[in-house]
């Protein structure tokens, strides 16, 4: 049995129902699981003896969170950050840009992308994340992302995308990219028969996720929600991102978004959508009601100039929403702690903006409020409400530590180190705690060679790119 003691913490933000936050306490771990916390009082003389538990990290000078989940992610665009010829375009240009491109991909890049990208990901705190793969040329499968968690140590929500719809029946993908409907089923039930685990903690879960209404057909969508309820596996996909996607919904289906998915079975407590940003009163209303989660992904909706998402509005009305970090190709970045980060200034900005009818102020999203989206809120659009997303006993020992004695944090963690943590520039983990397990210490990865990994990724990302040309 591993055990695993987080010394002394400066803070701990528990993120419980009451948003305890904990002064000079520690946490016991044993094998994978919280299972017990100590407050300032309580002695540890007996836990500090060699040998009691396998290692002791030192956290005094640390603000501890739940490790926090990123809902929404394309880890193979890593390998087109930045990429000229699409950096000022809106969704559909950019989408119609990168497509021949990402027509190249090859099962190695896809494990090396997403290993970058996790990465990134528990570098910056974060401890689980779905990836949304939907395009599948040259062999590759999901089976290859899967590869890349299973080695960096990333609790992982695999997304079994697809395009089925190409430009010749009036989609926005090349029709060399999509696949055929029968294929895609098929290809969804094998992944969920083989690695989707249901148990508690569970390192590994499997949804399907058809890709958008402009690239999939309503059957598909309607068959995927038949094949993922009878396996009891999640559902998930973009709506409602930005003008173009609310006119094509429109002109194709005669419709609203939100309708078009209760139309086609996609809402409820097994569903979470990406964006959402043009959402309306009444697909707010619909969500709230079915309780159908939303993955709230700022830095792209602000890339991409797709809208703001009125983020307090739907929270009050009662739909979960998590954080997304989105395309790393939209993004550029998926840090995590930045993301909350972004997602608690915009909230402030749209109200300032008056967009929504209402002007709260700065308090319209607390650093708390944030923090809480980015831990609580993602395990629930997730569905691990129950096992992640809280420093609780009995929960996941998934846990980001965080130094407060940097230069990001000086003159504002002394005052209020949560706070701090969201209102103060974004810095990197110290510690990243995955099921128990220390994968990034003072601030490194230990689970794989970085630097090999990033060399052989920036040759696969120019051997992609010159491909295309």
């Amino acid at each position: 049995m591993s055990t695993l003691l987080i010394h002394r913490a400066r803070c701990i933000a528990t993120q419980d129902d009451a948003q305890t936050e904990l002064q000079d306490a520690s946490i016991l771990i044993r094998d994978g699981r919280i299972e017990r916390l100590f407050t300032a009082d309580e002695p540890l003389d007996a836990w500090l003896v060699p040998g009691a538990v396998d290692e002791v990290i030192d956290a005094r000078k640390h603000v501890v969170i739940p490790g926090m989940v990123n809902t929404h992610h394309h880890m193979v665009q890593c390998l087109t950050r930045a990429i000229p010829g699409v950096q000022n375009a809106e969704l559909f240009s950019w989408l119609q840009g990168l497509y021949p491109i990402w027509s190249g991909l090859t099962p190695e890049m896809v494990l090396v992308s997403n290993q970058i990208a996790m990465a990134e990901l528990l570098l910056s705190g974060c401890t689980t994340s779905s990836d949304h793969l939907y395009i599948y040329p040259n062999g590759i499968r999901l089976d290859d992302s899967i590869e890349a968690a299973h080695t960096i140590g990333m609790r992982f929500t695999a997304t079994r995308g697809s395009m089925s719809v190409g430009e010749s029946q009036g989609g926005l993908p090349p029709d060399r990219v999509v696949e055929k409907e029968d294929f895609i089923l098929q290809e969804s039930r094998r992944l969920v028969e083989t690695y989707h685990d249901a148990s508690h903690g569970a390192m590994l879960q499997v949804a399907l996720s058809p890709c958008s209404p402009f690239s999939v057909s309503q059957d598909l969508m309607r068959e995927s929600a038949k094949l993922a309820r009878a396996y009891q596996v999640r559902l998930h996909t973009h709506l409602a991102e930005n003008d173009h996607d609310i006119a094509y919904t429109r002109e194709k289906f005669n419709c609203t978004p939100a309708q078009y998915a209760q139309d086609l079975g996609w809402v409820g407590d097994d569903v979470w959508h990406a964006h959402c940003v043009k959402l309306d009163d009444e697909g707010t209303y619909l969500f709230a009601k079915t309780r159908t989660g939303i993955a709230h992904c700022p830095c792209s909706n602000m890339r991409l100039s797709s809208g703001i998402l009125p983020l307090r509005k739907m929270l009050d009305a009662g739909v979960p929403i998590g954080l997304g970090v989105d395309g790393s190709a939209s993004n550029d970045a998926a840090h995590m702690l930045n993301e909350a980060r972004q997602a608690m200034l915009l909230a402030r900005v749209g109200r300032a903006l008056d967009d929504f009818g209402c002007d709260h102020g700065p308090a319209e999203m607390t650093p708390r409020d944030s923090l809480r989206v980015a831990t609580r809120g993602g395990a629930q659009v997730l569905g691990r409400a129950h096992d992640i997303g809280q420093i609780r006993v009995g929960y996941c020992a998934d846990l980001a530590l965080f130094r407060t004695d940097t230069l990001a944090m000086a003159g504002g963690a002394i005052h209020d180190p949560v706070g701090a943590l969201m209102l103060c520039a974004s810095q990197n983990a110290d510690y990243t705690v995955v099921n128990g397990l220390v994968v990034v210490r003072e601030g490194q990865l230990t689970t794989v060679d970085l630097g090999p990994l990033i060399e052989r990724h920036n040759q696969l990302a120019r051997q992609l790119a010159l491909a295309a040309r």
